[in-house]
């Protein structure tokens, strides 16, 4: 293994992917989000997995608060395996796949095609199949990333969503917001969250907590915890740990909370307050943390986009990490680059 990591230069380019998109993409962002606008969809379906299937619960929460309307995730197999007949007339589809080609993924976009939704595609790679089978297929221009863990991919799809909500809604203080994430990531890259690692220390378990926006981010972090340092890692709203998983939170169990600037940040530090008082090793992105280690964020200006910077010093952290244990976070063991799933 080099001395830099494929995944670390891959983090370390987020800011500039970043803006290669808002300046690339933007007629395309704007055309499907006009599109949303003209068509007005009752609802919106998902279609995604993995990294991406986070990137499409942040889009989930973004939407939902930002525009009412509700937002739910199709399994791809419905169309795959089971072939299963779906109703979208009214509808809209965001499908989101860095490769663009996976069977699975892409039969349930082209499934949404065909039952009437306004169907977008994002994705790092066009044309594409994913591309062919949506209406709108936007390229989020990540550029090519060699590490097997999605990080600037997982990013880049997230800008374009939030890019595509507030052109559809008009929303002039997000694309205010999200044009200043290139300037907002290069600031979160480099901060620094070692204190973690030492809370983490020879544990092998630990929950990864968030609320809203911020919960995709924790599910995406408890994955990476897995993919690169062999750590079991689960996600779960801060509210819903307290539903039964909080029984596993003896002593010393680490427990990491990601909270935005938002409407959940003080019930999130709260929880994670009263878990550090109780012995176990808490961590909080929040300036309310008392009994709770706090970690430094960037503070973007708005909620969502504030979440969304929480990933970039966590990504930087977690490969750090992995490379402590003596593990290379560029070759996660049973693991490759592009997974296709039927």
């Amino acid at each position: 293994m080099t001395d830099t990591t494929h995944m670390r230069r891959e983090i370390d380019e987020i800011p500039q992917a970043a803006a290669r998109l808002l300046e690339a993409a933007g007629g395309a962002l704007d055309a499907a989000g006009t599109a949303l606008r003209e068509a007005d969809p009752a609802f919106l379906v998902t279609i995604a997995r993995g990294s991406s299937d986070h990137a499409a619960l942040f889009l989930k929460y973004a939407i939902e608060l930002t525009t009412g309307r509700p937002v739910a995730s199709l399994g791809p197999s419905l169309a795959s395996i089971y072939a299963a007949p779906i109703r979208l007339s009214g509808a809209a589809s965001i499908a989101i796949s860095q490769s663009g080609k996976s069977p699975d993924i892409v039969a349930m976009a082209q499934a949404a095609t065909d039952a009437g939704a306004v169907s977008i595609a994002l994705t790092n790679t066009l044309p594409s199949p994913i591309a062919a089978a949506s209406r709108h297929a936007i390229d989020f221009a990540a550029g090519p990333e060699i590490a097997v863990a999605a990080t600037k991919s997982f990013v880049n799809s997230i800008v374009a969503g939030l890019a595509i909500l507030a052109a559809w809604t008009k929303d002039e203080a997000l694309g205010r917001a999200v044009n200043a994430l290139p300037e907002h990531f290069s600031r979160a890259v480099r901060l620094d969250w070692q204190p973690l690692a030492d809370g983490i220390g020879e544990a092998d378990s630990l929950f990864v907590l968030g609320r809203g926006p911020a919960l995709a981010i924790a599910s995406e972090a408890a994955l990476k915890f897995k993919e690169t340092s062999g750590l079991h890692a689960e996600a779960y709203s801060a509210a819903e740990v307290l539903h039964g998983p909080v029984a596993l939170v003896e002593r010393t169990f680490p427990v990491l909370g990601l909270a935005a600037r938002d409407k959940a940040e003080s019930s999130v530090a709260a929880i994670l307050n009263d878990l550090a008082g109780k012995g176990a090793r808490a961590f909080v992105t929040s300036s309310h943390a008392s009994k709770a280690a706090p970690l430094p964020f960037v503070e973007t200006g708005h909620p969502l986009t504030d979440a969304l910077a929480l990933v970039l010093p966590f990504y930087g952290f977690v490969e750090a990490f992995s490379r402590a244990r003596g593990l290379n976070p560029d070759q996660p063991v049973a693991l490759k680059k592009v997974t296709e799933t039927r």
